[in-house]
């Protein structure tokens, strides 16, 4: 979709390589005892956390999912929990105070030395994308998710990265989709992951996730950029020696 939008501008299509940004998987993965210790901390122990962790910005709509933990309100062990800031951030805190919501609770950006406790600490990470930023926007936080292995739950347009990746799961993995305003659907795929929940003492990394590692990414970027560095200094060379 990144390309799509830069040939729609007149760029030839073989002048233009996409890769994605890689996963912190050097640093991330699942952590049982961060994990137990975030929930302890933030009394979730006996919890199934539905997680939204990032940035909260116009560009990821929460609306729907707050919607979703309105309507499973009386559903005391489901707790959503948003992490991060963002002026998406105030909405929702407005919105848990306005409805009187005990199961969404708010949490400031974590350390980065935080960030595999964090995110291992959900039974189901949340990635959302407004329907008008495709090709724009590219939530990159679902290469985490995929490092710790948790399962997820995209809210967005059909037709992104984000569903081309849930398509290639071949069941080895728990992905949910679901379009924007679709709170029944949200609903659904909550309840569905919450029975197939064990105790989150052990996660699996699906293969696609090695395909986003910084370890494949990395040194395909560095190719890239040689092989131009190398096309632009022949010409000069050649026209030195002629």
């Amino acid at each position: 979709f990144m390309k799509r939008r830069i040939v729609d501008k007149g760029v030839a299509e073989e002048r233009i390589a996409v890769l994605p940004p890689w996963a912190h998987d050097d640093a991330v993965r699942f952590d049982q005892p961060g994990r137990a210790a975030f929930r302890t901390q933030h009394n979730l122990d006996e919890s199934f956390v539905v997680m939204y962790a990032g940035n909260h910005s116009p560009c990821h709509p929460l609306d729907t999912l707050m919607e979703a933990a309105r309507g499973l309100a009386s559903r005391s062990e489901i707790v959503f929990c948003f992490v991060g800031g963002g002026s998406e951030q105030v909405k929702v805190k407005e919105f848990a105070a306005f409805h009187n919501l005990r199961n969404i609770r708010c949490l400031p950006y974590q350390d980065f030395n935080m960030l595999s406790a964090s995110l291992s600490a959900a039974d189901l990470q949340v990635v959302v994308m407004g329907n008008e930023f495709v090709g724009i926007v590219h939530p990159s936080k679902v290469y985490n998710i995929l490092a710790v292995g948790s399962p997820f739950l995209y809210i967005g347009p059909k037709e992104t990265h984000i569903s081309e990746i849930a398509a290639k799961m071949n069941g080895e993995y728990c992905s949910y989709t679901a379009t924007h305003g679709d709170v029944a659907a949200v609903v659904k795929h909550i309840l569905e992951q919450a029975t197939h929940e064990s105790n989150g003492t052990e996660r699996r990394v699906p293969q696609i996730a090695h395909t986003f590692s910084k370890q494949a990414l990395l040194p395909r970027m560095i190719e890239l950029l040689e092989c131009q560095i190398v096309a632009a200094e022949i010409p000069s060379k050649s026209r030195s020696t002629s």
